[in-house]
């Protein structure tokens, strides 16, 4: 399939999807090697920019998804009278931070690190669809671990994870470590 037939496949599918679709998927349906979706969607991914549509290609790691423009945004707004969501609060950053750049992490990994009851701050977060449940963790009690989301990644406009800023991390062990430390050794009787 040549190139200009590749892209009219990949906006015909993007655009009916309405969400992010998978290289592999787009692969599979257009009958072509996901290198080559890459390459056409990156393609026009830049034309679109270049031209200053007001619909723009979006890379989301393995995903590419149909957006507005973010130009266009007031626009958008006014017409479709949406409000923009609402703001992070300062302890919700935080544990957005947290699950993001030690993600799987459990809120008690949160609590740990912020030092406070981050219940809400989760609650919330799961909430706004920036982190989801990715499993539990395999110790007693079964925690449950977080993860962030595509929605994540379009709100702070990266394309991959890779693209957050780089920043000391302490190990999970580390953290295990302090909390044993500054558990107090209970007493027999």
């Amino acid at each position: 399939m040549e190139l200009t037939e590749l892209q009219r496949g990949i906006e015909a599918i993007l655009f009916a999807a309405g969400e992010p679709v998978e290289v592999s998927r787009l692969a599979m349906a257009l009958e072509a090697d996901p290198q080559q979706i890459t390459t056409a969607a990156d393609t026009l991914a830049d034309a679109w920019a270049f031209e200053r549509k007001g619909i723009r290609i979006i890379r989301l790691e393995k995903a590419y998804q149909m957006v507005s423009s973010g130009e266009m945004a007031d626009y958008v707004t006014k017409a479709l009278e949406t409000r923009k969501p609402p703001k992070l609060s300062a302890s919700q950053l935080e544990a957005l931070t947290i699950v993001a750049y030690y993600q799987p992490a459990t809120k008690a990994m949160v609590e740990q690190i912020r030092g406070v009851d981050s219940a809400y701050s989760i609650g919330a977060l799961l909430n706004k669809k920036l982190i989801e449940e990715a499993g539990r963790l395999n110790v007693p009690g079964r925690p449950i671990l977080y993860k962030t989301t595509p929605d994540f990644l379009r709100t702070f406009g990266l394309s991959s994870l890779e693209e957050l800023p780089p920043v000391d991390r302490v190990t999970f062990g580390e953290i295990v470590e302090q909390v044993a430390i500054e558990e107090p050794a209970k007493e027999e009787v």
